[in-house]
């Protein structure tokens, strides 16, 4: 009886302790320490914002609990409390970045940047405060009128947060560089939940190691960015067909392009998209220009490519370029995109190369088109020499990429109907950009491409497996690790989160 007792004693103390153990976690603390709005599943708000991410995969994952600070000192809060137990969460901006547990969380709290949405214009100091809560649509409306804007992304239902901590490639970057080379001073939460705001002068390594190293180091709560003076602009989308030859002549304009880069206010995209169960294949090329109207002889070689389906470029604002690019946007699919950096050919070499890399896409993408849903993308970016050479005037990025050279960045797209088929599509995908880098190599063997090229990877296109840090050049490498021996020793957001992670030495 005395030993039945005891044991009904210590089963009712286990319990105890379990539910007091229960009571501290992070979204019971936030929500009885602090006012942050916090929402639990099924609740009209959890829902809603589990629904905005570009990938159903993302928005499938359940967080305990959905956190919505509204000020830095409210995410340190937060921090705080995370500090004090062992969970999981993540930091959500725009729920752009389709990498599970990214910007994503199952059972552990989920951190809103949602109501992080200032936009605030200072035209004396030409500065705009941006929160990185906020999509770039948002942010040009904001501008829309003032006579100013700022780098940032291509198309508007982007997030600012995860854009420009990967580095962020938009249309302006032959005038100004990433856009994380526009950015002037970063809010920071670090680990021990101190708020600092971190610039060139007063922590030169970690402002660095901000420009494109990711959530490694904190999370940013607002971004003090330079603004540029800006006018009408002129742009669209030019849509083909995808026909053999008017592949290889798309193929060919895009090369020439990237290396005959004349107009540095002129900016492209040239995407192909397949959707392989209704046979449609397509070319989708967008164009921008910072001016009422592009010179003439900047964009002729695709506008020679005469039998074009649909021309949608006209004079407008950046805030409307940007929004009318967001019909781009797949919703209501799982989503996944990739990566590889290949040496742009020459002239001479340009079509062998070039129909490499685009039929070993399309031989690939073939492999999955059992697939439901599946629509399969590649994209043709050009990096060219002076974007390296304006983003070294303007103090560098953990990219580093020099300026001896022409580069093109192939981002791959896959996304498709339901969980079921992830496998296959992970094992696609890395087939695809492991097949491009196979074909790079091999070229540079042969003498179609340039040998001993740095070859980085573009980090918000980088695959959950892609080593994105392994291929930056040893020295920002090692700056990486340095910086976050220093700002997180104990490891805080290498462990606890998601997102592309610092080897370690």
């Amino acid at each position: 009886m005395i030993f039945s007792t005891m044991r009904r004693d210590l089963a009712v103390a286990v319990i105890g302790l379990a539910a007091v153990v229960a009571a501290q976690s992070t979204c019971d603390l936030v929500q009885s320490q602090t006012s942050i709005e916090s929402y639990k599943n099924p609740q009209i708000k959890y829902t809603a914002e589990q629904s905005e991410y570009w990938s159903t995969s993302c928005g499938d994952l359940k967080p305990s609990c959905i956190l919505m600070p509204t000020t830095a000192h409210e995410v340190a809060a937060i921090v705080s409390i995370l500090a004090k137990n062992n969970e999981t969460f993540a930091v959500k901006s725009g729920g752009h970045n389709p990498n599970n547990y990214f910007a994503s969380v199952d059972g552990g709290p989920l951190i809103s940047t949602k109501m992080l949405n200032q936009v605030i214009l200072d035209p004396t100091a030409e500065t705009v405060r941006v929160g990185p809560g906020n999509r770039w649509d948002e942010v040009t409306k904001a501008l829309d009128g003032s006579g100013y804007t700022v780098v940032g992304g291509r198309i508007g239902n982007v997030g600012v947060g995860g854009y420009l901590l990967g580095g962020g490639l938009s249309f302006m970057s032959t005038e100004y560089g990433w856009a994380a080379n526009s950015i002037l001073e970063y809010e920071l939460v670090l680990a021990n939940a101190s708020v600092v705001y971190v610039t060139e002068n007063n922590y030169p390594d970690l402002f660095m190691a901000l420009k494109g190293g990711g959530n490694n180091y904190g999370i940013v709560t607002s971004y003090l960015l330079q603004a540029y003076p800006i006018g009408d602009i002129w742009g669209g989308n030019l849509v083909f067909d995808a026909k053999s030859e008017t592949s290889t002549k798309i193929l060919a304009a895009v090369r020439d392009f990237t290396e005959h880069y004349d107009d540095d206010k002129a900016g492209i995209i040239v995407t192909a998209e397949r959707t392989l169960a209704t046979l449609v294949d397509i070319w989708v090329i967008f164009l921008y220009y910072n001016g009422p109207e592009p010179p003439k002889g900047v964009f002729d070689k695709f506008f020679a490519i005469s039998d074009f389906k649909i021309n949608t470029c006209k004079t407008q604002s950046i805030h409307s370029l940007l929004s009318g690019n967001n019909w781009a946007i797949v919703k209501g699919s799982v989503y996944t995109i990739g990566t590889e950096t290949m040496p742009l050919p020459s002239e001479e070499n340009g079509a062998e190369v070039m129909g490499k890399i685009f039929d070993h896409w399309v031989n690939v993408s073939n492999t999955a088109q059992l697939v439901p849903g599946l629509i399969a993308s590649v994209a043709f970016q050009p990096l060219p020499k002076k974007l390296g050479a304006i983003a070294r005037a303007k103090g560098g990025d953990m990219l580093d990429v020099d300026d001896d050279i022409d580069r093109i960045v192939l981002e791959l797209d896959y996304s498709f109907w339901g969980n079921a088929a992830y496998p296959k599509i992970d094992e696609t995908m890395r087939a695809t950009y492991d097949g491009f880098k196979t074909i790079v190599e091999d070229c540079q063997d042969s003498g179609l491409l340039a040998k001993d090229v740095y070859l980085p990877l573009f980090q918000n296109d980088c695959f959950y497996p892609q080593d994105y840090f392994g291929r930056l050049k040893p020295e920002k490498l090692a700056l990486a690790r340095r910086v976050q021996a220093e700002v997180d020793p104990n490891g805080f957001w290498k462990t606890r989160t998601g997102g592309f992670k610092i080897p370690s030495a």
